[in-house]
């Protein structure tokens, strides 16, 4: 029952070229941080990444990117980073975008074990007619796009089939855990983390804190133990912000 791990690449060595790969946090808040630099150190390549976004040039996912190891992207937002608009302009990455409540849903629907659900968000739009651009070619022509999905209408009004999201192993980042795996996540980082850890065969958790089971109050618990095969004490946190905005003063 003990899922304590010594160290995060430990935890990760067995996270191979071309995984499927979930990984939790909202902007850079709860980003997995010790395990996405355990996966730098790995150099495994050719990862699909489902994350809301890829971080920025410099930290969270986009450490990973910036050192090549990612192959695609499946993200609600793509900004503040120079390194992801330049790779995917340039054919280098494929980029599925998903609007954000879509997005998840669908990795819900993964944990369920839904297979497809329908919603209105995106009828009418590329969303659902297709033809988002998801790669570019060297010449700057769209090698691959998005498909048209199915559109049902129920009760008069129109909705868009989407597919659930599933993966090889899932990193999250908690911030409190116990040995057997009970999780609690604080505030924003606590958006996606938790579908997640479903929704994936493998979940690796790094948790800031880790106390002995009995410590959580139940009813506290917001992923359930059973949901967790991995887990490690996370170290080194830095506050970081995605973009300062500086006001003139009147």
């Amino acid at each position: 029952m003990n899922k304590l791990y010594p160290s995060a690449q430990a935890a990760t060595a067995d996270i191979k070229d071309g995984a499927v790969l979930m990984s939790g946090g909202f902007g850079l808040c709860g980003n997995p941080e010790n395990l996405i630099l355990a996966l730098r150190d790995h150099g495994v390549k050719g990862l699909s990444i489902i994350s809301n976004n890829c971080g920025t040039t410099e930290h969270g996912l986009g450490v990973l990117l910036q050192n090549g190891q990612v192959a695609k992207m499946t993200s609600s937002y793509v900004g503040e980073n120079k390194e992801f608009e330049r790779q995917y302009l340039s054919g280098e990455l494929e980029v599925e975008l998903v609007p954000q409540g879509t997005l998840a849903e669908r990795i819900r629907a993964g944990a369920a074990g839904i297979p497809a659900f329908f919603t209105a968000t995106g009828v009418g739009t590329q969303v659902s007619e297709g033809g988002l651009p998801m790669r570019y070619a060297d010449d700057g022509s769209v090698a691959k796009a998005s498909p048209k999905k199915e559109v049902r209408a129920f009760g008069g009004r129109d909705y868009v089939m989407e597919t659930a999201l599933v993966a090889d192993f899932a990193i999250v980042r908690a911030h409190k855990a116990d040995t057997q795996g009970n999780l609690v996540f604080r505030k924003t980082a606590r958006n996606f983390s938790p579908m997640m850890c479903g929704a994936a065969k493998v979940t690796i958790v790094e948790a800031e804190h880790i106390v002995e089971p009995g410590e959580i109050d139940p009813d506290q618990v917001h992923v359930p133990g059973v949901y967790v095969q991995r887990l490690i004490k996370g170290e080194h946190y830095e506050k970081w912000i995605e973009q300062r905005t500086v006001r003139p003063r009147a």
